[in-house]
């Protein structure tokens, strides 16, 4: 029998502050684990949140990792999402860490998302957005910040051209971003 029921993250986990530790101190674990030969990662990156917010009974970071920078999503109360078949916490529980579980389909500040499914037995069920996965060009933190802030700042003054708003940290759309972080002549 399947278990189809979110786990959320533990009441240790509450506060802001040991749920953005645990995270690092997770994904320190994964680096230095599963991926310590990995040459796909750039060792010149370190793993730090920023950007924490609630939002609509959702717990938001972005996370950069020397492999990923994301936006992770931590429900407060199980989401009305399903869980697909071999991803309750009790299949997941030994299994290794994957990047990108099965896609997702939500809704959030009135608009549809789409995020992958991951789970950690100290986390709990969480959602993903991928916002690039090639760390690869970047040779430090800032400089990976700043190109994500210079995308921003494009679909805002797009977004303004066309007379638009979205709500969600006035979310950038993949096309976008990757149209900038493909290199020239591409």
């Amino acid at each position: 029998m399947t278990d189809s029921n979110w786990r959320t993250y533990p009441a240790d986990l509450a506060d802001d502050e040991a749920l953005t530790a645990t995270v690092l101190e997770i994904h320190q674990g994964i680096l230095q684990g599963q991926l310590a030969a990995d040459p796909m990662v750039n060792l010149n990156l370190p793993i730090q949140q920023r950007a924490f917010r609630p939002i609509e009974g959702w717990r938001v970071l972005l996370l950069l990792t020397p492999w990923m920078l994301a936006r992770l999503l931590f429900p407060s109360k199980p989401p009305a999402l399903q869980i697909p078949e071999g991803w309750s916490a009790v299949e997941r529980q030994d299994a290794d860490y994957l990047l990108l579980g099965p896609r997702m389909g939500f809704q959030l500040l009135g608009q549809p998302q789409q995020a992958h499914l991951n789970f950690h037995p100290r986390l709990g069920h969480y959602l993903l957005q991928p916002i690039c996965l090639n760390m690869e060009p970047y040779p430090d933190a800032e400089a990976v910040f700043e190109e994500w802030n210079q995308v921003i700042r494009t679909r805002d003054e797009n977004m303004e051209k066309a007379k638009r708003d979205c709500p969600l940290q006035k979310e950038v759309s993949r096309r976008e971003l990757f149209r900038r972080l493909r290199p020239s002549g591409e």
